[in-house]
């Protein structure tokens, strides 16, 4: 065999060989971005249980979290609007303040019996009122806050009933530590004519209840 073939020869198996590498090495860089492409997707798939893992633990913390506000609000709330209980504890608390007798506790009227509206008629502002339930009077939902009810109280001393200022300032912080009466949305208090240590006062007193 001359050169020139043996020549001819190798530079063929030089060229079958760089196909046979080219080949290869676009076959094994298919197969590893294949391998590539599945791991980016199983790396997806775990990350995505992880965060429903993650979602679901935050549920039941969210669940057992709102079940203990929940309680707290039951017993932070009163489940009732015993007008005769609520009377007591504010005459209580004036005692305790060194009032010994308020000269009135008053609650709005009571609509409990009254003849409702005849259908279709509606009194002016009552579309823009939010729904009390039949059979509860004298209260009026708390915007925000399903399910809870404001009623109104108004606590009185008359002008010739006066308490000394003093008094009067350890009830006003007594009701409003009392869960009953924890608001005080509106006083007026009138300082006594002949002696300005004493006062008379009218209180409006905000009660939240649950029923």
């Amino acid at each position: 065999m001359d050169g020139k073939r043996m020549h001819t020869i190798m530079f063929g198996a030089l060229i079958i060989l760089g196909l046979v590498l080219v080949g290869s090495v676009y076959f094994a860089n298919k197969a590893l971005s294949d391998k590539s492409k599945e791991l980016v997707g199983l790396r997806a798939t775990k990350q995505a249980k992880e965060e429903q893992e993650k979602q679901l633990i935050k549920a039941k913390e969210d669940i057992k979290k709102y079940s203990d506000l929940n309680e707290i609000a039951k017993s932070v709330v009163p489940q009732d609007k015993d007008q005769a209980k609520t009377v007591a504890e504010i005459v209580d608390l004036a005692s305790k303040s060194g009032i010994k007798r308020l000269s009135s506790v008053s609650f709005p009227p009571s609509t409990l019996g009254a003849a409702p509206p005849k259908e279709g008629e509606k009194t002016e502002g009552e579309a823009d009122k939010p729904k009390t339930p039949a059979g509860l009077t004298q209260v009026t939902p708390v915007k925000g806050i399903g399910g809870v009810y404001r009623l109104q109280i108004t606590v009185t001393q008359a002008a010739n009933e006066p308490v000394t200022y003093s008094n009067f300032l350890n009830f006003l912080s007594k009701l409003e530590h009392n869960r009953r009466t924890a608001q005080v949305s509106s006083i007026n208090v009138q300082p006594d004519n002949k002696n300005p240590d004493l006062v008379s006062f009218t209180l409006v007193i905000s009660e939240y209840i649950k029923p």
